[in-house]
């Protein structure tokens, strides 16, 4: 069977998953990286995340290997998320891509959380505000693809909204404009 070996780094996680090409998740290993006072500290975390990565690397081959599973391609989670972390996570992919001979697949992490939802709520074309750590969005899926119309990794979801709202020509501020059109929509 034809399995995507995943790859997520993005923050304080380090971990692989292996999914079927209909997006049944056959094994999920992780690691987090925690402190005992404050926020994540990403050197640490992405120190974290090489002295990890092997084991788990090595786990999920050997699950492949047990269940004789072929994997068909590697994907990585490429951003939003901390750049030391990211960088553990792009370079592990290469390598297993290379390896492999397989192709590479950038993942976007705030599409791959809303994917998730999707998949789970049996949604079909959501509009999602998407609000994560240092970073917000509002994506779109429309037409079978995700389109990002807004995004942020550096301020907040009132100044987004305000953002959001200029772009599409609604002026300032523009978060009380978003918010009524919010309310008079349907479903």
């Amino acid at each position: 069977m034809d399995v995507v070996l995943g790859i997520e780094s993005t923050a304080h996680t380090f971990g692989v998953g292996l999914s079927t090409l209909e997006g049944e998740i056959l094994l999920n290993l992780s690691s987090t990286y925690t402190t005992k006072e404050g926020g994540i500290h990403p050197r640490e975390a992405a120190r974290h995340h090489v002295e990890v990565a092997p084991e788990i690397v090595r786990d999920a081959l050997s699950f492949c290997s047990e269940k004789k599973l072929n994997i068909c391609s590697v994907a990585v989670a490429l951003g939003p998320g901390l750049g030391p972390c990211l960088r553990v996570g792009a370079v592990t992919a290469r390598a297993l891509s290379l390896k492999l001979s397989v192709p590479l697949i950038a993942v976007n992490h705030a599409v791959a959380h809303i994917e998730i939802a999707r998949k789970f709520t049996q949604t079909k074309d959501p509009v999602t505000l998407y609000v994560s750590g240092g970073n917000t969005a509002v994506v779109i899926f429309a037409a079978g693809r995700y389109v990002v119309a807004g995004e942020t990794l550096d301020i907040s979801l009132g100044n987004l909204l305000d953002v959001f709202a200029r772009e599409l020509g609604y002026g300032y501020p523009g978060a009380p404009k978003v918010l009524e059109l919010a309310q008079k929509g349907k479903n």
